[in-house]
């Protein structure tokens, strides 16, 4: 199945098939030199398949975890590409999760100004959320995204079946991205994550979570007002996965929990809990406060945040930092 991002001559297709790894020529072109991003994470059969299909690839493996998207990986992609002679008809793909196509897409869209891009997401996170929208980023300072671009992939290749690969924390977490987009705009896909997750199910919620956000998108690219809605659960989730302890999905489910209304909360608790996710952890609030400050959503002494209060609604309001701290008083003791 496919789900088309529409936006003008940058529109691309995300294409969701069982497989598809086995024939990534059909999706990526072959001449020309390509760069293979992956992750010491993610099993090297996935790379070696689109290796395989490549006339000069070139692969550079990075250490899994959030740590790998820094200035240094990033020198690196763009050293190994002046070293082996890339032009703007070679390539980039990204064969991984979140921090493999935020590095990769993000050294794309600089390399002498912008190369081709493809992704291929591998995990459930990655394939629900991050690889599309063309958010590209490295972390400084302990910030997460503070650098990076907007830049668009020429496509985005899931192969459902990289998912039996993941551990169930990781499945998870993934889930939590899933959850965030039905809570916001999709009633129906919330009560099929409620109902419970099974191989007949799963390439439905990804399909569904994915027109969410392609439609989001195609909309509002560079996030001027309707894409806000995506950032639901990240403006506290971004402070609490600072302190480098939990997935980025383990930490927008808490984040999540915080901007809701009392009346969702034991819903939106439950649907958590159902998916192996915490509702609850000891931690430094003003730690998490001190990174959330840093919110590219801020303005002055307020952050544009994402509320739900109603399953399949949402509401963009501004809330300040007191009010911040006592939304995190749901969900830390």
């Amino acid at each position: 199945m496919t789900v088309k991002v529409e936006l003008g001559e940058r529109s691309y297709d995300i294409t969701i098939e069982k497989g598809a790894l086995s024939h990534a020529e059909d999706y990526i072109p072959r001449g020309g030199k390509t760069l293979i991003v992956t992750d010491d994470g993610v099993p090297s059969e996935y790379t070696q398949s689109v290796a395989k299909k490549s006339e000069e690839p070139i692969i550079i493996t990075i250490p899994h975890g959030e740590e790998s998207k820094c200035f240094d990986n990033y020198r690196m992609l763009c050293s190994a590409m002046l070293k082996y002679g890339f032009t703007r008809k070679d390539k980039v793909v990204a064969v991984g999760g979140g921090v493999v196509g935020d590095l990769a897409g993000f050294a794309a869209s600089t390399y002498m100004r912008g190369i081709d891009f493809y992704n291929i997401p591998t995990t459930l996170l990655s394939q629900v959320d991050s690889s599309v929208g063309g958010k590209t980023a490295i972390d400084l300072d302990g910030i997460k995204n503070i650098v990076g671009t907007f830049y668009q992939p020429k496509a985005v290749i899931i192969d459902p079946d990289t998912l039996k690969t993941l551990d169930r924390r990781q499945f998870a977490s993934g889930m939590a991205e899933a959850l965030k987009m039905a809570a916001t705009s999709d009633k129906s896909l919330f009560e099929l994550i409620e109902s419970g997750i099974n191989e007949e199910n799963i390439d439905e919620m990804i399909r569904r979570a994915l027109i969410i956000k392609a439609d989001v998108v195609s909309k509002d690219e560079k996030e001027a007002g309707l894409r806000r809605i995506l950032n639901f659960g990240h403006t506290l989730g971004h402070g609490i996965e600072s302190l480098g302890e939990l997935y980025h999905g383990e930490c927008v489910a808490l984040g999540m929990l915080c901007m809701c209304s009392d009346e969702v909360y034991p819903r939106l608790s439950a649907a958590i809990s159902s998916l192996g996710l915490k509702t609850k952890i000891h931690a430094n609030a003003d730690a998490i406060l001190d990174a959330a400050s840093h919110d590219k959503k801020k303005q002055g002494d307020t952050v544009c945040a994402v509320f739900v209060n109603e399953i399949g609604t949402y509401e963009i309001k501004k809330v300040t930092e007191e009010e911040l701290k006592k939304r995190l008083s749901r969900v830390i003791y």
